[in-house]
């Protein structure tokens, strides 16, 4: 059995902190990155900082209607361009039968041939249920910045230079999470 640590493992490794404490929720990733990069130019050690997106929603924005004709074209660029890079690699390794622009220009029509068919051929069995095109995106509603535990009060005070008032209800709000954490470990009064 292998005692060295996986990449997952060390991954979690690296994205954990021993005992984090929060500084503070931000509605946006731009503040709570500003609230880092002000500790950063303070000399605070951010290695020990951890920034959590929370409250994650997936949004859907519907670009256009998928016809057949869209698929085809989508098939026919894609596979044009995946043609054009295997052409280009085969160029490079086959310097002896010198088929060049020749070699290139033919995978690229092979691959927009194939990107066609097997585009025609996923729109034909998604037909109905997905009439659309679309990109997704998972983002957070909060970013929470955490701290490890040894490094919190310097955080803090830091921070609030920054920005007292903001300071002042992060530190209300922490309170108010700490409070009720411990109401829930307190076995009930009879």
């Amino acid at each position: 059995m292998s005692t060295q640590p996986t990449a997952l493992s060390r991954s979690r490794a690296v994205l954990a902190l021993e005992y984090p404490m929060s500084l503070g929720r931000y509605d946006t990733y731009e503040k709570a990155q500003r609230a880092v990069d002000y500790l950063s130019d303070h000399e605070f050690p951010v290695q020990n900082v951890l920034i959590v997106g929370t409250d994650l929603k997936q949004l859907e924005r519907v670009t256009g209607r998928l016809t057949r004709a869209r698929a085809a074209l989508g098939g026919l660029i894609s596979g044009a361009w995946l043609g054009l890079f295997v052409g280009f690699i085969f160029a490079l390794l086959d310097s002896q039968s010198g088929a060049g622009l020749s070699g290139i220009l033919a995978t690229v029509a092979f691959g927009a041939l194939f990107g066609v068919v097997w585009s025609l051929i996923g729109y034909q069995i998604t037909r109905g249920p997905r009439d659309f095109t679309s990109v997704m995106q998972v983002v957070a509603t909060q970013y929470e910045v955490l701290v490890e535990h040894k490094f919190a009060v310097q955080a803090r005070e830091l921070l609030t230079q920054m920005d007292p008032m903001a300071a002042a209800q992060a530190q209300a709000q922490a309170n108010l999470d700490a409070a009720r954490q411990q109401q829930g470990h307190q076995p009930p009064t009879a």
